[in-house]
């Protein structure tokens, strides 16, 4: 397993305490969770399994010694899913995550903490209702729920009804988020080809985010809104999200003001970019992986990379922090080349 860490444990001058966490499925789909001990740091909440790297272990090493040693489970595969750093009051963390592939025998609490298997529904349940999860695992949970690719809508052409085919074919193949993004459509328009989008998704259990104002995508019933850079910015208040924490937020990233801004207003996701050159904005200077990489060991929610990227470059993304990829061309064209009439 290669060295997939890409955050230091040292950040703004002080040393966090460097903890592993794993995320395990069974094949009911259930997620393993394990309550904290009345005595420790964050005493009788429930949380993703793991513990402390030991002074000179490397992550990866630490999460298959921690998951053998806490419940007597063999780590097969495991790839990286996000990593957090959280200031709690008197202590300072990074959680190293980790998605577990393929995992061998059967998880008992060896160190006497309770252990259970949940389904998704019973953990956001259990986090965002019943504040039974430590605050810094509330973007594990978000991760856990976000798919690995995130597709935005190229801009559609007066034949609506290619555009409506076109995005029904991607869903077929598995698409399970989308960006609704078309800024040529007359208003009317606009939101009723967006209605339309949002009963597809609905078919096919995708969710879906406009590209617009939070207030327009409430009332036409979208899963959530996708920000742009300006209109995230312009947003002061400290908690973004409603009391309605099925709605999602994402936001477009470019710099460490935005992601850090994105963090600190509440977004449930970023989108940075652009990582590499693109045909649509060929002036404009490419992030580069290595910058990229950066802004995510700023942020504390999921990141997506975007721009310039295909399917190929979801390994690199995931060892560079990401949650996935987002793209028009890559999760679109490649898909509809030949089921399309869409403008460019």
């Amino acid at each position: 397993m290669p060295n997939i860490e890409h955050n230091p444990v040292y950040q703004n001058g002080h040393q966090r305490t460097h903890v592993v966490v794993a995320v395990l499925f069974n094949q009911q789909n259930e997620i393993l969770i394990s309550q904290r001990h009345t005595h420790s740091h964050q005493g009788g909440l429930w949380e993703f399994p793991g513990g402390k790297v030991e002074p000179g272990e490397e992550a990866y090493p630490a999460l298959c010694r921690e998951l053998m040693e806490e419940l007597g489970v063999t780590v097969e595969s495991a790839r990286a899913l996000i990593q957090i750093p959280h200031d709690y009051p008197d202590r300072q963390v990074l959680l190293d995550v980790y998605l577990v592939i393929r995992w061998s025998g059967t998880p008992r609490g060896r160190e006497n903490q309770k252990i259970a298997w949940v389904s998704q529904k019973i953990l956001q349940d259990y986090a965002f209702r019943a504040h039974k999860f430590p605050v810094a695992d509330l973007p594990i949970i978000t991760a856990i729920h976000l798919p690995d690719t995130y597709l935005i809508t190229p801009e559609p052409s007066q034949d609506t009804d290619s555009f409506l085919r076109a995005l029904g074919k991607c869903l077929d193949r598995g698409t399970r988020l989308v960006q609704f993004r078309a800024k040529q459509l007359h208003q009317t328009k606009y939101e009723e080809l967006a209605r339309k989008v949002l009963v597809l998704c609905n078919a096919k259990g995708a969710k879906c985010l406009l590209n617009g104002e939070p207030t327009q995508a409430k009332r036409i019933g979208m899963h959530g809104v996708h920000l742009t850079s300006q209109q995230l910015l312009a947003i002061e208040k400290t908690r973004l999200q409603s009391t309605d924490d099925s709605f999602l937020i994402g936001a477009s990233c470019h710099n460490r003001k935005e992601i850090e801004h994105a963090c600190r207003i509440g977004a449930d996701f970023a989108v940075i970019a652009p990582v590499k050159a693109t045909q649509t904005h060929p002036d404009v200077k490419p992030l580069t992986w290595n910058r990229f990489a950066e802004l995510t060991r700023l942020s504390t929610i999921p990141v997506y990379a975007l721009g310039g990227l295909s399917l190929t470059d979801m390994e690199m993304a995931w060892k560079q922090g990401a949650q996935g990829i987002a793209a028009i061309r890559a999760l679109w064209f490649h898909r509809n080349r030949k089921e399309t009439n869409l403008a460019s």
